[in-house]
C-alpha cells in the first residue's frame, strides 16, 4: 500500500517511514501543509498518516479539504494532543482512527490492518485461485491442504494488488506506483523480478502476463 506520512518531526517521521517500508508499504513523506497538498494532487494513496501541528498550517485542513472534495482516503491521526475534544474534533471531521504520540510502532502496524480492513469490507474473505486460499484481510496465503505459503512483504504487496483486482488486468505502471515512493530508483525488471518469485512460490499458471499490458490472477469466481 502507498502511504502518505505528513509529519514535521525528523526523529518520529523516520521511525514511522523505517517501519512502515519494511512492512512492504511505500512512503511518501511531506513535513508540511504545502507539500502534503502536492503529493495528494500528483497521487492516489491507500492510507494518509496525518499530524495536526504543521510548520505551515493545521493538520486538520488536509482532512476537511479532502473530505469535502469527496475523497474518501482513509486518515490515521498522529498528534500529540490528548485532549478528549482533540479526539472529538479530528473524527469529526473525517478521520479513521487517532493515535496519540508517544506510540508503539507496533500499534500503529496494527491500525494501519485495521483501517485497511474496514475499507476492504466489500471484497471477498478468501479468494480461491487453484489449490491456492488468499486471504487478502489477513494477508495470508495457504494451500487447500493447509500448507502456509510465506512471501516477502514486496511479494505480498504485489499479491495483493493482482488478487484483489482479481479478472482484471494490473498494469505494470499502477504496480511500481504501489511498491515504491517518490525518489526511489525503480530498475526496469523489478516488477518482473517479483512476479517471477510469486510464481516459484505459488504456482506459474497463477499470474497471466497481458504482453506489453500488464498482470492478470485469473479467480474460480468471475
Amino acid at each position: 500500500m502507498r502511504i502518505l506520512l505528513v509529519e514535521d518531526d525528523q526523529t518520529l517521521g523516520d521511525a514511522v517511514k523505517t517501519h512502515a517500508v519494511r512492512q512492504g508499504h511505500a512512503v511518501d513523506w511531506a513535513k508540511d501543509q504545502d507539500n502534503a497538498e502536492a503529493c495528494l494532487a500528483a497521487v492516489q494513496y491507500g492510507l494518509i498518516l496525518l499530524d495536526l501541528r504543521l510548520p505551515d498550517g493545521h493538520g486538520l485542513n488536509i482532512l476537511k479539504a479532502l473530505r469535502a472534495r469527496r475523497d474518501k482516503t482513509p486518515v490515521i491521526i498522529l498528534t500529540a494532543h490528548d485532549q478528549v475534544s482533540d479526539r472529538i474534533e479530528g473524527l469529526n471531521a473525517g478521520a479513521d482512527d487517532y493515535l496519540v504520540k508517544p506510540f508503539d510502532l507496533g500499534e500503529l502496524e496494527a491500525r494501519i490492518h485495521a483501517v485497511a480492513r474496514r475499507y476492504g469490507a466489500h471484497q471477498v474473505p478468501m479468494i480461491e485461485i487453484g489449490d491456492l486460499q488468499i486471504f487478502p484481510s489477513e494477508r495470508r496465503v495457504t494451500r487447500t491442504n493447509g500448507e502456509q505459503l510465506a512471501l516477502s512483504a514486496r511479494e505480498w504487496a504485489v499479491l495483493e494488488m493482482l488478487s484483489v483486482r482479481r479478472n482484471a488486468i494490473v498494469g505494470k505502471s499502477q504496480i511500481e506506483e504501489a511498491l515504491y515512493s517518490f525518489g526511489a530508483e525503480i530498475e526496469s525488471n523489478t516488477v518482473e523480478v517479483y512476479v517471477s518469485r510469486l510464481r516459484r512460490k505459488l504456482g506459474r499458471a497463477t499470474i497471466e502476463t497481458v504482453r506489453g499490458i500488464g498482470y492478470r490472477m485469473v479467480s474460480d469466481e468471475r
